[in-house]
């Protein structure tokens, strides 16, 4: 089975070629265009600007895809496209392309849950088994999952105000780093003293798998303010200093949701990590060793994974179609699309409470 997929949901134009055959899945190719020159000035993704440069380069990164794989549209089984969540002008250029080369190749089309293509890279990279227990985490999203199947998953809890990925950005632009913030925070942090400043971890402690990064964002200005210009060491040990709080505040929620887990789905093994904050080396260490004390496996996909890709978006519509999951020509892009149908529209970032 071979798959070709698209994924323009945010900054990344990216396309690429996955195939599951014996002895198991491989990323034949997988190519990405970023646009960090064209949002760095503006501290952010600017929503008309990612659009046109998904117009300028898509076509290219296709071509490209194909070439590198060394296949041929004739030969491929399906075309998937990330078709929400995201931004609508990215998910508009993404879909319609590929339901035109799906439409004129004579093969599938599957609209791919950007989120879920996340949720399951961990089965293309490490052959996870369902059930596992998901912690996504990304610049809009910050959720715990129950995963038990393709298209199956229970939202224990998500972020009430920032996602984490939002967290280090906002944090590194008080701090005076370089955009994108979470890698620039990784960098600083290595320099730093992650003891010097006292942050708050929002939640910890409390029940429950919600998430909160607002006061933490806070606490980082106020702290600014009153101790006005940053020197470097001041930078590097307030980078370090965030860097920790959020990872401590991701695994106590995750330690929750473990409890949870391992209650409800006691042949469940495996803890995973995705989105692109899962490509901290700090926050991976710390789940490393709350998985270990709970006696869970732990699974993050590798770094170039866990960022918004096309191979992720391949491997999703892969696992689609091989259950007959496949979508109409008409099948709308979705800027808003849970992962959990019950999760309600509106509560802050829309949290469902699981009972014990």
């Amino acid at each position: 089975m071979i798959v070709l997929g698209i994924e323009t949901s945010c900054d990344e134009t990216a396309a690429a070629i996955v195939t599951d055959v014996p002895p198991g899945p491989r990323i034949r190719s997988s190519l990405i265009q970023t646009q960090l020159a064209e949002h760095a000035p503006f501290g952010g993704v600017v929503p008309e600007i990612a659009a046109r440069a998904h117009l300028d380069h898509l076509d290219t990164v296709i071509i490209g895809a194909l070439a590198e794989a060394d296949v041929t549209l004739a030969e491929i089984d399906g075309v998937a496209a990330a078709a929400g969540p995201g931004l609508i002008g990215g998910l508009i250029v993404g879909t319609t392309t590929a339901k035109g080369i799906a439409w004129a190749a004579g093969k599938p089309f599957i609209a791919v849950n950007h989120l879920e293509a996340h949720a399951l890279t961990a089965r293309l990279t490490d052959d996870v088994c369902f059930p596992y227990l998901l912690l996504l985490v990304s610049g809009g999203h910050c959720q715990l999952l129950s995963c038990t199947g393709v298209g199956s998953y229970v939202c224990l809890g998500t972020t009430l105000d920032d996602a984490a990925g939002e967290a280090f950005d906002k944090t590194a632009k008080l701090i005076g780093l370089s955009y994108p913030g979470g890698p620039a925070i990784e960098r600083a942090a290595c320099e730093g003293d992650a003891r010097r400043f006292p942050l708050p971890r929002p939640l910890k402690g409390k029940p429950g798998c919600d998430f909160s990064f607002s006061g933490l964002k806070t606490a980082v200005r106020h702290l600014v303010v009153e101790r006005g210009c940053l020197d470097p060491r001041d930078r590097a040990d307030l980078a370090a200093s965030v860097q920790l709080a959020i990872c401590d505040a991701l695994a106590d929620r995750t330690a929750n949701a473990i409890a949870w887990f391992r209650r409800r789905h006691p042949t469940g093994t495996t803890l995973v990590a995705a989105g692109g904050v899962a490509a901290n080396q700090r926050l991976r260490r710390c789940l490393a060793a709350l998985a270990e004390t709970s006696g869970l496996r732990f699974v993050a996909p590798p770094p170039v994974l866990c960022t918004d890709n096309a191979a992720m978006i391949a491997w999703a519509g892969l696992e689609r179609l091989r259950l007959g999951l496949v979508d109409g020509l008409d099948a709308p892009p979705r800027p808003r699309w849970p992962l959990d149908p019950a999760t309600p529209q509106r509560r802050a970032a829309g949290v469902r409470r699981q009972p014990g």
